[in-house]
């Protein structure tokens, strides 16, 4: 008896089973991660559906599968697996990037700032996955309220990189009243070097000259932080 190997396309699967046609029935959350995607990407590849290709993607980081193991992967990782060019790279670089972008933004209207797990909450998704250490500095009203952030530096975080004149500089010019310093470690580690320290203490020197109290420093690791202030370390 011969077998009929031949795959079927997503025209002939029946409605029932086609990511649109699935989320404008039941929605978008009815979808699975892989249906999702499939709607992000529209075409599969030679001989696989944009499903089948999204299914096998997910579960290629053996360490992180699923949606996280995506935050790893650079474009030139995505585009070494077989049905994922320049294009779907990019689509997924993008889609990855929203995540983060609407994760902070969710984190901001729901918390207020009074404590270091709130200000951890609202930057890990975004910082936890950068390969390099990302030093920011989170701009604070009367209030508490966040009025702005921006990235410092990028690289090994030490005292002839990071310069109090650029740390204060848009918290004066916005008037800021206190400002959080943020920053990630790439180990996932957040526990604080000897460098870490002597940069903190260094910058609430600079704060109380210029009236900008620095509040706390924040070190991300990947789902666990620590504060220097709750440590006593600054």
């Amino acid at each position: 008896m011969e077998l009929n190997t031949q795959k079927v396309t997503m025209k002939e699967l029946p409605d029932s089973e086609k990511p649109y046609e699935k989320l404008m029935k039941y929605g978008p959350a009815f979808l699975s991660d892989a249906e999702l995607l499939a709607i992000i990407f529209r075409v599969g590849s030679r001989g696989e559906r944009a499903v089948e290709t999204a299914q096998r993607l997910l579960c290629l980081n053996d360490h992180n599968p699923g949606l996280i193991g995506l935050y790893d992967m650079s474009l030139k990782d995505l585009q070494r697996i077989k049905g994922i060019g320049q294009v779907k790279s990019i689509q997924i670089q993008a889609v990855m990037e929203l995540s983060k972008r609407i994760a902070k933004c969710q984190a901001q209207k729901q918390f207020k700032i009074s404590s270091p797990s709130a200000v951890a909450h609202i930057y890990m998704e975004e910082m936890r996955y950068l390969k390099q250490e990302h030093f920011k500095v989170v701009l604070l009203d009367t209030k508490n309220k966040i009025i702005g952030d921006r990235d410092v530096t990028i690289g090994s975080i030490n005292s002839s990189i990071v310069h109090p004149r650029e740390v204060f500089k848009e918290a004066i010019q916005r008037s800021a009243a206190h400002i959080i310093i943020v920053h990630n470690h790439p180990s996932g580690d957040p526990t604080p070097s000897r460098e870490d320290i002597e940069v903190t203490k260094r910058i609430i020197e600079a704060g109380n000259l210029l009236g900008v109290p620095v509040l706390d420093h924040i070190i991300i690791g990947n789902g666990k932080y620590i504060s220097l202030k709750e440590k006593d370390l600054c």
